[in-house]
């Protein structure tokens, strides 16, 4: 697929304005084609106006969402303010163009140069499998510091309890780390996809091995970062944190005498298989921990996995990564969510007091009315303790939660 490159400023800025009009409803047309919308509406003469002067200048106030009678149009250029500074000039397009659905726009890092974004082919994304009926999507199973975190975390649920250790010289995995746990559960997952329909053909395929030997690029690719040196200097540190990193879960099965507990790693042994000339890592193998092999290759075809939206790895900021997560586990079936914010204080690890948390909870949910995540919407609710964080799933017909659900 050709490459979608805008045109840069100086390059809009020396058309006429009939040529810039028909580059506007170009870029509409490739963007709805990319998404599958079939042919746009014509983008109207008031959104050509404001995206010509928008694409000029990326000033906010170039949109002139205060003089706008359209209360749908100034909806849209109100989320899509964040994008401004962001410069991303084919999202604000996006919104202003008819289209089947509401766009998303979420305030998302730049993407690299020769990402994949606008393909077709982007493969799906997975999280962790359950493990003894526990979701790992429920807690943080890293750090949400970016520089990493010494000590251990615990976490106490109604029905387990978990524990997160790294190591004494490494620390404990950041969520950012957990990228490449993220890409060899894809890996793995999509493996087992080939083998199932390999054996509907009739054929003999051999079950995924039990390690995976990617090279760094893939990897960084997969993940949306770009491939420069210093990404490639911060793989190996990534990979010994997750190697170090060691999660405990202690069932509390009341009906039992004693509780039963197991320890294991995010991943497993980890070698370089290959290194560039200038001795940064160019080809790894990482042994598949068996927690997670056996919640991927099963014999029902039925990985206790589940997708990530594809921008996930655009998500700057660890708590929005991290509440994004919850969200997808709690409300990607049901529809919406609720937690208590002293809850999530628990749930996310923070080492905040918990009135800054709140504070950063706030500043999220307050960002995201601009800037949405992906797939969910965030709202801070009244509880009968404290606040809630009410997660919705956009596009779908949902009923409100109930007071037991929204306790949780």
């Amino acid at each position: 697929m050709i490459p979608f490159k805008l045109k840069s400023q100086a390059d809009f800025a020396a058309l006429t304005l009939e040529g810039k009009n028909a580059y506007l409803q170009e870029v509409a047309a490739r963007i709805a084609d990319i998404n599958d919308e079939g042919a746009p509406a014509p983008l109207g003469k008031e959104a050509l106006s404001r995206l010509r002067r928008f694409y000029a200048r990326r000033r906010v106030s170039d949109l002139a969402l205060q003089t706008t009678t359209d209360v749908l149009l100034r909806h849209n250029l109100m989320r899509m303010s964040e994008a401004v500074h962001l410069g991303e000039v084919k999202k604000l397009i996006q919104h202003e163009a008819p289209a089947k659905s509401e766009p998303f726009i979420a305030a998302l890092d730049d993407t690299p140069a020769n990402d994949n974004q606008l393909s077709f082919f982007v493969p799906p994304t997975y999280d962790a499998p359950f493990k003894d009926d526990v979701n790992l999507m429920d807690v943080a199973p890293f750090s949400l510091s970016k520089s990493g975190r010494e000590g251990v975390i615990t976490y106490e649920l109604p029905d387990a309890i978990i524990t997160i250790e790294g190591g004494s010289r490494t620390g404990i995995a950041t969520i950012f780390d957990y990228d490449i746990f993220i890409h060899m559960v894809t890996s793995l997952t999509q493996q087992m996809r080939n083998y199932y329909i390999a054996e509907k053909k009739g054929l003999r395929p051999s079950l995924p091995p039990r390690c995976y030997r990617p090279k760094i690029s893939e990897i960084l690719s997969f993940i949306r970062r770009g491939g420069g040196g210093r990404q490639y200097d911060q793989m190996e540190g990534a990979l010994d944190r997750l190697q170090a990193t060691r999660v405990k879960i202690t069932n509390l099965n009341s009906n039992a005498k004693r509780r039963e507990s197991e320890s294991f790693p995010l991943i497993g042994r980890y070698k370089a298989i290959s290194r560039t000339k200038s001795g940064k890592l160019d080809q790894i193998e990482i042994d598949i921990p068996d927690w997670v092999y056996q919640g991927v290759v099963t014999p029902d075809n039925k990985p206790s996995v589940l997708t990530l939206h594809v921008d996930y790895f655009l998500i700057p900021q660890p708590l929005a990564r991290m509440t994004y997560r919850l969200a997808r586990k709690s409300a990607g079936t049901t529809g919406i969510s609720e937690y208590n914010l002293e809850t999530l204080h628990l749930r996310f690890g923070s080492k905040l007091p918990f009135h800054k948390f709140k504070k950063a909870m706030h500043e999220l949910v307050d960002d995201s009315k601009l800037c949405p995540l992906p797939d969910f919407n965030l709202d801070i609710v009244p509880a009968k303790r404290g606040e809630n964080l009410r997660m919705t799933k956009r596009h779908i017909d949902i009923k409100p939660a109930t007071e037991d659900k929204a306790a949780a």
